[in-house]
């Protein structure tokens, strides 16, 4: 007998004796680190690691009354599904029975509503394999539902959310890839998160996968699995550019099917690889979403620009490292996009200063400063230094009119394919608290930090502020609120004719008179580099009464001449995923709603005849606005306006200008 046996036949008896003594998940993992469980005491373990061993006979309640709404649909998926698992046919009968009252049972249990194809059958059959009775399969079954199956798994639910800021954190290019292709995580690992791979994996190695999983005791761990899924698929699908997006899913979809038992522990080595190449903050906060039937959270990951990371994880890490530890896992390189007046008032001394603001008004030194900061990281990494990380963490303001600049910022480097990208939540302002920011802070001015000076009474005027920020769009919120006329006329003056351009744009004003367009004359498009900024208060209103719709049914519509998926952009920075569309008459934008399954909300139906000028930015070339008045004059009257993030900016932009001409020549 080799030592190899000897080891086999110890861990095997240690598991046993733990077994009969009442052990911990936590116990069997130290035991058998991941290891394939023996047939025997799997049903066993399993009960234990799903905390389900004394649960008695729950479905002894059962009335054994099949009267489902859909009780016709659960049978007969039941049957087809016993006829594939070749038994014998005196069987069959037996077997669909009990699957059919665990099922109904289940679903009168919980007020659910069975429905075809939610990858519940699939999750039994491996609990089938234990052959133990009725009421340890349900117990079994509902335990893996309760712990490990996410709450939004379905269609554009939370944890396809999740899942994709995950592989755009670890492979941003195949994630901007698949965004381009229109390919959601929900579209290839659907089955995927329902059956806990049962669906798609052979028998073998989903026992072997789950012999892993319960013993890992970690229901973020599905996670992980799939996007190793995905990113072993990468040279294949990123050969694939001109192939169809129906040929891409199936791909993706099949992925699973080709693992093999022996394949499984390499497999999941790797997940857990990356599970220790991610920040861990995203799980906690998500904790309840995901796995306790809450729904809080849930548009804050569908809108996240990124993966967030809270300041108690930040705080965390930089104090393991500070201790000599967290050399393995996530090391954060932090870079902070304040306003440079913010930073010298105080700021965290292994901080990167991005000044966001430069991004609009010097790109040729925004880009020298990237340079510096991508340097300096390399730099620090090569001498160890308790900066160092290679993993980017952007810290905002912790306000709105500043982050609009720092999500700007962040998405530049997402759109350059920059690995490990992260958002501090609640930016400066929640980690200034979460210090003793006397100490710890550097050059800490507290009659200049802005998180001080409104608990100690002091607020710096709007003109203060305004001389203070070298920002363009600080100037204009300070000249809007400024009783100075000549200050807002000189800023106006700067802001709507910054190149001396022969058409100049003003707001409306209370004294203008309503127009109509003039005949013969085209609104004016054009992609330039002014600064669109928004004066209006327009898109911060929100209407409680905004018109719910089906998506899918407004693309549809005959009248819908093209369609874009594209991010709705709000004064203060937030964005919202969104559609717009443009018709023989209007443009429409509708904004999806979280968690609710091809449901939106009209929040933009403008006709295409007030649509006066598109712009985007040279710098920015995704980014549009268009802006809505009348000619008035020389002038353009402008009443309002919106801003969109549209990866096909300039065929959206060709499509709605090349409708309005048509509409104006109509008219004529």
């Amino acid at each position: 007998m080799s030592l190899l046996d000897d080891d086999n036949i110890n861990w095997v008896q240690d598991l046993e004796n733990a077994v009969l003594e009442e052990c911990s998940a936590s116990d069997i993992f130290c035991i058998c680190k991941g290891k394939p469980l023996p047939e025997r005491l799997r049903s066993e373990v399993w009960q234990i690691c799903l905390d389900v061993s004394d649960k008695g006979n729950q479905i002894e309640l059962f009335n054994e009354i099949y009267d489902l709404p859909n009780q016709a649909v659960l049978h007969e998926d039941c049957t087809n599904f016993v006829a594939t698992l070749g038994n014998d046919d005196n069987e069959k009968p037996s077997i669909t029975s009990e699957l059919e009252s665990i099922l109904t049972y289940y679903c009168k249990s919980r007020n659910l509503t069975y429905k075809h194809d939610n990858g519940w059958i699939e999750l039994l059959l491996p609990l089938i394999t234990l052959r133990e009775d009725k009421s340890t399969m349900y117990n079994l079954f509902e335990g893996i539902r309760d712990t490990y199956i996410p709450q939004g798994s379905q269609k554009d639910g939370n944890a396809f959310h999740i899942m994709r800021l995950l592989l755009q954190y670890h492979d941003p290019e195949l994630c901007s890839f698949l965004d381009t292709k229109k390919i959601t995580p929900e579209l290839y690992c659907l089955t995927w998160f329902q059956s806990l791979f049962a669906a798609t994996c052979n028998l073998t190695a989903t026992i072997t996968m789950w012999d892993y999983y319960f013993q890992q005791s970690d229901p973020f761990f599905i996670f992980f699995l799939s996007l190793i899924m995905v990113i072993n698929a990468r040279e294949q699908i990123m050969s694939m550019k001109e192939e169809g997006k129906d040929k891409l899913i199936n791909i993706l979809s099949g992925m699973p099917s080709g693992l093999e038992a022996e394949d499984v522990a390499d497999f999941c080595s790797l997940a857990q690889y990356y599970c220790l190449k991610t920040p861990t903050s995203f799980r906690t906060e998500l904790m309840q979403p995901l796995y306790g039937g809450s729904n809080a959270g849930a548009q804050s990951v569908s809108q996240a620009l990124c993966l967030p990371v809270s300041v108690d994880e930040l705080v965390g890490n930089a104090f393991n490292r500070a201790m000599g530890g967290g050399q393995d896992g996530v090391r954060f390189f932090l870079v902070d996009c304040r306003p440079i007046e913010q930073y010298n008032s105080g700021h965290l001394p292994t901080a990167f200063h991005l000044d966001c603001n430069l991004m609009l008004q010097e790109p040729s030194a925004f880009q020298t400063a990237v340079q510096g900061l991508l340097m300096s990281q390399r730099q620090a990494l090569a001498i160890n230094s308790n900066a160092a990380g290679e993993h980017l963490c952007f810290l905002g303001s912790g306000r709105n009119e500043e982050d609009q600049y720092t999500n700007m910022v962040v998405a530049s480097f997402l759109q350059k394919n920059t690995k490990y990208v992260s958002l501090l939540t609640g930016g400066f302002t929640a980690l200034h608290d979460a210090f003793d920011y006397e100490r710890c802070l550097q050059d800490h001015n507290a009659y200049q930090c802005i998180v001080c000076l409104p608990r100690l009474g002091i607020s710096k005027t709007p003109t203060q502020s305004g001389k203070q920020s070298s920002d363009i769009f600080g100037k204009i919120s300070a000249a809007m609120k400024s009783k100075s006329a000549e200050v807002k006329g000189m800023l106006f003056e700067y802001i709507v004719n910054p190149n001396n351009s022969p058409v100049q744009e003003r707001h409306v004003s209370s004294n203008d008179k309503q127009g109509k367009r003039y005949r013969n004359v085209a609104p004016v498009f054009s992609i330039d580099d002014h600064d669109d900024s928004i004066t209006t208060d327009a898109n911060l209103e929100e209407d409680d009464d905004k018109e719910l719709v089906s998506i899918q049914s407004w693309i549809k519509d005959p009248d819908v001449i093209e369609h874009f998926p594209c991010q709705e952009v709000q004064v203060s920075g937030c964005m919202y995923k969104s559609h717009l569309l443009v018709t023989s008459s209007h443009l429409v934008v509708i904004r999806e709603v979280a968690d609710k399954s091809d449901t939106g909300e009209v929040i933009v139906k403008r006709p295409l005849s007030t649509i006066v000028k598109i712009t985007a930015k040279k710098r920015v070339p995704d980014l549009i606005t268009f802006k809505y008045g009348i000619p008035d004059g020389d002038s353009l009257l402008i009443s309002d306006m919106d801003r969109f993030l549209i990866p096909n900016a300039t065929k959206a932009t060709k499509t709605v200008s090349d409708q309005i001409l048509k509409t104006m020549k109509s008219k004529d």
